[in-house]
């Protein structure tokens, strides 16, 4: 009874998705014959007995291609939301009947990490723990249950996608063989569980992994890591003399440098080896003057390049400029009305074209000029800051270079001596006579003795020239600021005489010139202003007083005004009207009453 009412079901859903009458069973049966499944009739019989489940087919009617007349050639998806139909699973002790496809799929909770065991619920009371080994070992290999008294269990599976298989039998119902008792019977919910088990295997699979990637990136590391440099050599004579030479050669120079900087920090230096040194440092010093004329060199052919991209920007400008002329004649009337419509709309389009890539050029060959103006310009400014410095200065900083490169010469000078010095003793040593190459090294350090004697008496006389100008310069400063502090005392005692002839003689004119009034401008606008506040007996303010002003000269400025009424306090005075918001400064003319004061 219970497989004839699923098979109803079934058909009565297939019916309804499918729109077919029940009424028409041929039609009903073409289309369970193209689902591949058996056709039913509303009592599950089936409509035709010919039905070959093998081939999928039903003798006599040919099956629906979509190569049919009144098909489409892609036959229609299926909707990813049709429910999935379950089966009825028979164990040995038990069967297991699908739930109703129409309900919702049971609710489960989420996933711990790891996991690997299931909670069961639903049991019958009569279920025993044979009946879930059998009805759960479909699904994987089974570690452990734990079961309960309460119609649930806990099992653990051996791996974690076997927890997947066993929830696709939660919603099932389960019946112990045929019984029909409430006790044999009950619904299955699987839902997943957490255990302490599941979530220390999964942190012990975590760490292995992550040890894992950290192996794995150290050696990505250590595979890509540069190697470490070749260790450098003692000091001794004749590594030394390598690394002279090398210090000499530009290919080498940095390796030899290298080298040198790590024997001056481990403090090889001493004083037998100190012109060795001394020598290895001359020779990185000379290097220099191979940089600078290397990098003026870089700039040379960076300016050429400048010069040549300036050249063929100008000469690609040209040319653009030609062929914008060809499309504006082949634009004007006497060649236009010749083409056609969609030639003239091709050659309008052309020229377009044209004059927006002319003017992208144009704009860049204008960039680089204006940089190369701003430059001359900056070159230009630079000299002008440089001409403005003061001879003092400049002979100062003369004069610090010339005991910078007398002391390096002195310095020079000794380690030639100390050289030379060197090969007497090393002679005296061997008494044997000398080969050519000492004579010869002898010669060219005598000739360099010479050269630097003279080369170091003409810097002293030189040194001694400025160092005399110098002076001369100091001490006709020192007179100029001895004149100037004598003028300055002159002036003083200058004003302090006036003004104590001024205060004995002149009272008067003490008085006039103490006066508020300065110049007989001042002395009209007074006037102008009592007049125009006479008139205004209630006062007026300061913007008022000055547009009134303004009409007769727009030079007049209003603080200059506002102070000068302030200085006549016994003229004009400022009172404050209005209450609240409409506070304002007023000015009123009060000449008749400090005449009185006064």
């Amino acid at each position: 009874m219970c497989s004839t009412c699923d098979n109803n079901r079934t058909v009565n859903m297939d019916s309804t998705a499918m729109t077919l009458p029940m009424s028409d069973p041929t039609a009903w049966a073409t289309a369970m014959n193209n689902l591949g499944m058996a056709p039913l009739g509303i009592a599950g019989q089936p409509i035709l007995p010919d039905f070959d489940p093998a081939l999928g087919i039903m003798t006599g009617i040919p099956p629906i291609t979509p190569m049919m007349p009144g098909l489409g050639i892609v036959p229609p998806p299926i909707p990813p939301d049709m429910p999935v139909v379950k089966e009825i699973i028979h164990c040995k002790s038990c069967t297991l009947f699908p739930p109703n496809p129409n309900l919702p799929p049971p609710a489960t909770r989420e996933r711990p990490p790891g996991c690997k065991t299931v909670f069961v619920g639903g049991l019958p009371e009569n279920g025993t723990e044979q009946i879930i080994v059998e009805v759960f070992e479909q699904c994987g290999e089974i570690i452990a249950i734990r079961k309960s008294k309460k119609n649930f269990c806990h099992i653990r599976f051996a791996e974690e996608y076997m927890v997947d298989k066993a929830l696709y039998l939660s919603g099932y119902r389960i019946r112990l063989g045929s019984s029909t008792d409430k006790k044999d019977t009950g619904r299955l919910h699987v839902d997943f569980a957490q255990a302490r088990d599941d979530l220390y295997e999964w942190e012990c699979k975590q760490r292995m992994l992550a040890r894992e990637e950290r192996h794995r990136r150290r050696m990505e590391e250590e595979r890509l890591r540069p190697p470490s440099p070749p260790p450098v050599v003692h000091y001794s004579d004749h590594e030394c003399s390598i690394v002279a030479e090398k210090l000499k050669d530009e290919s080498k120079f940095s390796e030899a440098v290298q080298t040198l900087l790590t024997w001056i920090e481990r403090g090889e230096v001493n004083r037998r080896s100190a012109n060795n040194f001394y020598s290895m440092i001359q020779s990185a010093n000379s290097h220099i003057r191979r940089l600078v004329n290397e990098k003026v060199a870089h700039e040379k052919d960076m300016e050429e390049a400048k010069e040549k991209f300036k050249q063929a920007l100008s000469g690609i400008l040209i040319q653009f400029e030609q062929i914008v002329a060809v499309y504006h004649s082949a634009s004007k009337q006497k060649a236009w009305d010749h083409f056609t419509k969609a030639q003239r709309k091709n050659i309008s389009v052309w020229c377009k074209q044209a004059e927006e890539i002319r003017n992208i050029h144009n704009d860049e060959l204008m960039g680089i000029r204006r940089e190369e103006e701003m430059e001359m310009s900056d070159d230009e400014i630079e000299e002008k800051t440089e001409t403005k410095e003061t001879e003092e200065s400049a002979l100062v900083s003369q004069a610090e270079a010339l005991k910078e490169e007398n002391d390096s010469l002195r310095w020079q000078l000794d380690a030639y001596r100390n050289e030379v010095e060197l090969l007497k003793q090393e002679q005296g040593k061997t008494h044997k006579e000398d080969d050519p190459n000492k004579e010869q090294q002898l010669k060219l350090l005598q000739q360099a003795l010479q050269g630097m004697q003279q080369h170091l008496l003409k810097v002293q006389e030189e040194y001694k020239r400025k160092d005399a100008e110098l002076e001369k310069i100091k001490d006709e400063k020192l007179q100029v600021e001895k004149m100037l502090e004598n003028l300055k005392e002159k002036e003083n005692c200058a004003s302090r005489l006036c003004a104590s002839s001024q205060d004995s003689d002149y009272p008067i004119e003490k008085t006039l010139n103490s006066s508020p009034i300065k110049s007989e401008r001042e002395a009209l606008l007074v006037g102008i202003i009592s007049t125009f506040l006479h008139v205004h007996p209630f006062g007026a303010s300061i913007e008022y007083i000055c547009s009134y002003l303004h009409r007769l000269d727009n030079k007049i400025c209003t603080s200059d005004v506002e102070c000068l009424m302030s200085r006549l306090q016994h003229t004009f005075k400022q009172e404050m009207t209005g209450v609240g918001a409409s506070l304002e400064k007023r000015w009123k003319f009060c000449g008749f009453e400090g005449l009185k004061l006064t």
